[in-house]
């Protein structure tokens, strides 16, 4: 059988993020100009390879554009205590910005105990109860970073959100449900799909705008797609040979949608851009003092 041929439009988040940091450089530097540095504290606990890797790339980026990192690695035996009080004092320091608690946790932390810890207000991953319940409320203050980022890829595809039937597949704190209330709040009709839904292949078919987030590569077969669908695949799972696949068919999808991410290269630089967008805005309030 002959691999299907792609015609979709293949949505470059490199080339997003490399747009949106060259805007955020400018941003950092007119700060500066003002004695206000973006600073951004990174807290990783443990020797997670992924996560060491995870956090070198945030470190760079955050370079590139003029923001401050303050790198704090702790031995994998760090106490919840231990983790609490860092967190307490990354909150009452001035410079900090934001704060980044890298996950996964080491066994014995528990993160539903430790990110609620971080201040809202320097919440820049925006996983934080109060965020994402000013986010279902219509009021957010700092948005989830990677459906921040698909927010940004599908407005690059020019589709109409209002009235379309968006799917979003997965239902994770981090990119499902706060993905399904942004695609709510751009007047979509939102489906959340999960391992308990009856038909997945029907929900999916009905789609105009598809986000996978399960985690199970190529889950969403391309014989799914609705012909003309935006595509956005937000899985990363890694095979033992190393190859990366996302939860997408991609060649099957690619042949039937208007636009699709490729993995690597598609919703991951947009995290990433979305972490820098988030702290760059939290150093403007920090800019504009004291609110009266």
């Amino acid at each position: 059988m002959e691999t299907p041929v792609a015609s979709a439009k293949i949505l470059d988040g490199k080339a997003v993020a490399a747009r949106i940091r060259n805007d955020l450089a400018r941003q950092a530097a007119a700060l500066a100009s003002h004695g206000v540095q973006p600073g951004l504290a990174v807290v990783l606990v443990g020797e997670d390879p992924a996560s060491q890797i995870y956090v070198r790339n945030k470190t760079k980026a955050c370079a590139e554009v003029g923001i401050r990192t303050f790198d704090h690695r702790l031995p994998a035996t760090t106490s919840k205590a231990e983790l609490l009080a860092l967190i307490a004092r990354l909150n009452a320091d001035p410079q900090v910005d934001g704060i980044l608690v890298q996950l996964p946790l080491p066994a014995g932390l528990d993160a539903r105990e430790i990110l609620p810890a971080v201040d809202p207000r320097k919440d820049v991953d925006g996983i934080h109860p109060d965020n994402l319940g000013r986010l279902v409320m219509g009021e957010p203050r700092f948005v989830a970073c990677t459906p921040l980022g698909i927010m940004t890829l599908i407005e690059e595809t020019g589709v109409k959100l209002a009235g379309a039937e968006a799917v979003v597949v997965g239902r994770s704190n981090m990119v499902g449900k706060p993905m399904a209330a942004l695609l709510t709040a751009a007047d979509a009709t939102v489906t959340t799909c999960h391992s308990k839904t009856r038909d997945l292949a029907a929900a999916v078919g009905r789609a105009d705008v598809v986000v996978a987030a399960v985690g199970r590569a190529e889950m969403i077969r391309g014989a799914w797609i609705k012909p003309g669908a935006v595509v956005i695949d937000v899985g990363i799972n890694r095979e033992a040979n190393g190859k990366l696949r996302g939860d997408v068919e991609f060649a099957a999808a690619a042949a039937r949608a208007s636009a699709i991410t490729p993995v690597p290269g598609g919703v991951g630089p947009m995290t990433i851009a979305m972490l820098l967008v988030n702290t760059v805005a939290a150093a403007k309030i920090r800019a504009a003092g004291p609110a009266r």
